[in-house]
C-alpha cells in the first residue's frame, strides 16, 4: 500500500496527544492481549530531564506542563521489528518533545503497511501507531538563547538516519569577537616585572613639565639611576632648578622678598638665568600689581649678578617690540610697567624710556596714548628726577594731543588725570615703595640698552642643553653662592655666638634674668584696638574704611585682633548695621588669609556665644549671615553646629535661628535648600552636624527646631530619612 500523506496547518488538532479516555483505554487493552503471558510489563516511559533555567523559564512552562501531561497519559507502544522508514516516522517521547519546540509544524495522517486504521478490533506491535504522525519542519529563525539539551544516559535514543542537528547560532557575533579578541590579547600579554630604570627613562622622554611623579616614587625611581649616566643626572638638576625657581617667583612679596631671595641665590642662577627671567617675566604678566616686587627682585639680583638684569632688560624690550607689531595692547602695557620699574631701580637706562614714549605719542591713537599714559603713571617721577627737561616735553606733547581733539572723550579724560597726577607730585604713584626699597644707589649697575639696538634673547637657555663640565661649573657656583650669602662666615659667627653665648649665660645669669623681661600690660594691644576702633567710627563707607583698616601696620599675629575689633563693634551697635557686613565680605574677598581668620573667628564666637546678651548675639549672627550669603566664607564652617539637644543651649539655638533666617531672607528658601542638599561631599560632610542622620532623636530635634523657624523646606529630605528608618527599626521587631 502506498503511503498516503495530508498536510494540516500547524493549528490542527493533534490525536496522538489527545486525552480521550475510551481511546487510551482501547488501546491499552489491546497491548495486553497482544503481550504474551508471563512477560514483564514495559517499564512507564521515561521523560527527558531538563535544565533548570529551562524548566524555570517563564516562556516555556505553560508548553512543559501541557507536554508533561500528555506523556503521562501516553501508553509505551510495543516494540516490534520495523522498517527504518516506518521507524523515522513514529515520534518518541524525546523526538516529540523536540519537534513541540519548532515554531512552525504540520501534522499529517498517514496509512502505513505496519498498521492501518480501520474498523478491525486487532491493531499491530509495531511502534508506529496506526494513527500515527509525520511532521515536517520548516526552518525557523535562530534562537536567541542556547539551549543545552540533556538525554537520558540509560536508553539513549538514535538520532534519525540522515540528519544532523545544526549547531544553535552565538548569541550576538559582535560580542563573540570581542570575547575571542580580548581572550586573545590576554594569552598574548606577558605580565613583565616592574623596570625603575624603563620608567625613570619613560618620565624623561616625556616633555618638560608634561607629568606629575609623586615624590616617593620619584625618589624611589632616582635612586636607580645608573652611575656614570651624566646626561640624566643633569637632566633631573635641571628639571629641580626650573621647578625651584617658578616655586620661589611665584611665592615673593613685600613680606618675605628678603628670605626669598636669599632662596633664589640658593640656586644655580647662572646655569638657570634663562628660567629666571622667563618665570619672572610671565608673573609678572600675569599679576601687574605685583611689579614693583617682581623689579625689587631683579635689582637686588642684578647687583650680584649683572648679567641676568642685562638679559631681562632684552627680553622686555624684544618683547615689547613684537607686541607693538602685532598691536598686542595687554603685553604691551606689561612689558612697559616692567620697564618703568626697571628704570625706576636704575637697572634700564631712561634712554628706553624716552624712546618708547616718542615711538608711542608720535603718531597717536587711543591704544598707544593709553600704554603712554599708564606709563608715565609708574616711571614719571623718576623720570621728572632725572631729566626733568626731557620729562616736560612729554608732557608738552601731551597737552598738544589734548589740544588736537581727535582722540576719544574716555583718552582725553585719562590724559587730564595724568596732569592732575603730575600736579599732586606723583603722591600716590612713587617711583620705589619704602618696604622695597633695598638696593642702595650705588650698588646698582645700569644697561644701557636702546630700543633700535641689536638684540638677542638668548632663548636657547630656556631649554635643557648638556654641559661636559657639569661639576666644575657646580663647584665654582657654590663659591660664588658663598660669597654673596657669606654661609661659611654666618656659620662660623652662629657658631662663635653661641659658644660666648653660653659662656656669658654662665657669667651673668642676672643679666639673662633681664633680658627675659617682658611687658605684660599689653599697651601695644590696647593702643592697636584703639586706633581700629577710632577707624572704623571716622570712616563714611565701607570702602573707606576698608581702605584705612589695609593701612594699618599689624605685626604678624596680630591680624586675628583686626577681625575680632570689627565683630566686637558690631555687637555693640543697638541695632545691626549692614556697614559692619560689608566691610567682613570685602575682607573675605580680597585674601584668603582673612577668609581663614574670619572662619575661625567663626568657631571662637559660636563656641563662646553663650557669653553674650541676646542683643549681641542677634547682631553677631546678622553679621555672619550676610558673610556667608554673599560667599565671602565657605559653607564649611559649619561643620562645628552639631544641632542636637546636649550640644546646643538657648544662646546658641537664638544665633542659629537667627542665622539661618537671614540667610534665607538674603538668597532664597530655595537657593538655601540647593545648598544643603549639594552632593558635594565635603559640604554634605559639614551638614553632617546641622542635619543629622546617625541618631533619630537627633534627626527628629532638627527637624522640629527648622520647622519652628520657618524653614521646614530644609528638612524634607530628613524627614524621609526619618520615616525610612522608623520603618526599618519596625519590620526589625
Amino acid at each position: 500500500m502506498v503511503d498516503s500523506t495530508v498536510i494540516v496547518p500547524s493549528l490542527a488538532i493533534r490525536p496522538e496527544r489527545s486525552d480521550h479516555p475510551d481511546l487510551s483505554k482501547s488501546l491499552e487493552g489491546q497491548r495486553e492481549s497482544l503481550r504474551p503471558s508471563g512477560s514483564p510489563s514495559p517499564p512507564p516511559p521515561r521523560r527527558r530531564r531538563r535544565s533548570e533555567n529551562y524548566a524555570t523559564s517563564p516562556s516555556r512552562t505553560h508548553r512543559g506542563r501541557q507536554d508533561s501531561s500528555v506523556e503521562e497519559n501516553r501508553p509505551l507502544p510495543a516494540r516490534s521489528p520495523i522498517s527504518p522508514r516506518a521507524d523515522n516516522r513514529s515520534p518518541t517521547p524525546e523526538r516529540g518533545r523536540g519537534l513541540a519546540r519548532n515554531r512552525s509544524r504540520s501534522v499529517s495522517y498517514s496509512r502505513s503497511r505496519s498498521g492501518s486504521y480501520s474498523s478491525s478490533p486487532q491493531y499491530s506491535r509495531s511502534r508506529s501507531k496506526s494513527y500515527s504522525r509525520s511532521i515536517s519542519r520548516s526552518p525557523s529563525p535562530p534562537s536567541k538563547r542556547r539551549r543545552r539539551a540533556t538525554y537520558i544516559d540509560e536508553s539513549p535514543s538514535p538520532p534519525p538516519v540522515g540528519r544532523r542537528r545544526r549547531p544553535l547560532p552565538d548569541v550576538d557575533y559582535q560580542r563573540a569577537l570581542e570575547r575571542e579578541r580580548q581572550a586573545a590579547e590576554r594569552e598574548e600579554k606577558e605580565v613583565k616585572p616592574f623596570d625603575p630604570k624603563a620608567e625613570y627613562q619613560r618620565l624623561l622622554d616625556l616633555r618638560s613639565g608634561g607629568t606629575y611623579v609623586p615624590p616617593a616614587r620619584l625618589r624611589a625611581l632616582q635612586s636607580q639611576i645608573v652611575e656614570g649616566n651624566p646626561k640624566e643626572h643633569q637632566r633631573l638638576a635641571w628639571d629641580n632648578l626650573k621647578k625651584g625657581i617658578n616655586g620661589l617667583i611665584n611665592k615673593v612679596n613685600k613680606s618675605n622678598i628678603r628670605e626669598i631671595v636669599q632662596e633664589i641665590f640658593r640656586q644655580n642662577l647662572i646655569r638657570g638665568r634663562g628660567l629666571f627671567v622667563r618665570s619672572i617675566m610671565r608673573a609678572q604678566a600675569a599679576s601687574l600689581p605685583f611689579t614693583p616686587v617682581y623689579a625689587a627682585v631683579a635689582a637686588i639680583v642684578n647687583t650680584k649678578l649683572p648679567q641676568i638684569g642685562e638679559l631681562l632688560v632684552t627680553r622686555l624690550i624684544i618683547q615689547f617690540r613684537k607686541a607693538y607689531r602685532r598691536n598686542d595692547k595687554p603685553v604691551c602695557i606689561s612689558s612697559t610697567m616692567f620697564l618703568a620699574h626697571l628704570c625706576n631701580y636704575q637697572i634700564a637706562h631712561e634712554i628706553v624710556i624716552l624712546q618708547i614714549l616718542h615711538l608711542l605719542l608720535e603718531r597717536p591713537t587711543d591704544d598707544s596714548v593709553e600704554i603712554a599714559v599708564g606709563f608715565m603713571r609708574e616711571v614719571g617721577m623718576f623720570l621728572a628726577k632725572a631729566s626733568a627737561p626731557a620729562n616736560n616735553g612729554v608732557f608738552e606733547r601731551f597737552r598738544a594731543i589734548l589740544h588736537e581733539g581727535q582722540l576719544e572723550p574716555r583718552t582725553q579724560y585719562m590724559i587730564e588725570s595724568l596732569f592732575l597726577v603730575r600736579k599732586n607730585e606723583y603722591r600716590d604713584n612713587p617711583d620705589i615703595a619704602d618696604e622695597l626699597d633695598l638696593v642702595e644707589e650705588e650698588d646698582q649697575i645700569t644697561h644701557m640698552i636702546g630700543l633700535d639696538d641689536e638684540l638677542n634673547g638668548e632663548d636657547i637657555l630656556n631649554v635643557f642643553k648638556f654641559d661636559p663640565d657639569f661639576e666644575e661649573n657646580e663647584a665654582k657656583y657654590k663659591e660664588i653662592r658663598d660669597e654673596i650669602l657669606g654661609a661659611e662666615d654666618s656659620e662660623e659667627n652662629s657658631d662663635e655666638s653661641e659658644v660666648s653665648s653660653e659662656d656669658e649665660d654662665e657669667e651673668n645669669p642676672s643679666e639673662q634674668k633681664k633680658m627675659e623681661i617682658q611687658d605684660m600690660t599689653n599697651r601695644n594691644l590696647v593702643n592697636l584696638r584703639r586706633t581700629i576702633y577710632l577707624t572704623i567710627r571716622s570712616s563714611m563707607d565701607y570702602e573707606e574704611c576698608c581702605h584705612k583698616l589695609m593701612r594699618i601696620n599689624l605685626a604678624q599675629g596680630q591680624e586675628v585682633e583686626l577681625v575680632n575689633m570689627i565683630i566686637e563693634c558690631c555687637s555693640q551697635e543697638k541695632i545691626y548695621s549692614k556697614f559692619y557686613g560689608l566691610i567682613g565680605e570685602r575682607f573675605c574677598k580680597i585674601n584668603r588669609f582673612w577668609a581663614a581668620t574670619f572662619s575661625e573667628a567663626f568657631k571662637t564666637y559660636y563656641d563662646t556665644i553663650h557669653r553674650y546678651e541676646t542683643n549681641k548675639i542677634r547682631n553677631i549672627a546678622k553679621f555672619f549671615a550676610h558673610i556667608l550669603a554673599s560667599d565671602g566664607l565657605g559653607w564649611e564652617v559649619l561643620d562645628c553646629v552639631h544641632l542636637n539637644e546636649d550640644e546646643t543651649t538657648a544662646s546658641s539655638r537664638i544665633f542659629l535661628k537667627i542665622l539661618f533666617q537671614d540667610m534665607a531672607e538674603e538668597i532664597g528658601i530655595k537657593t538655601m535648600v540647593g545648598r544643603f542638599n549639594d552632593p558635594d561631599r565635603d559640604k554634605q560632610a559639614a551638614f553632617r552636624g546641622i542635619l543629622p542622620r546617625d541618631n533619630p532623636s537627633d534627626t527628629r530635634f532638627a527637624i522640629n527646631f527648622f520647622t519652628v523657624v520657618g524653614l521646614g523646606a530644609v528638612t524634607e529630605d530628613l524627614r524621609d530619612y526619618l520615616q525610612r528608618a522608623m520603618e526599618k527599626a519596625k519590620e526589625k521587631l
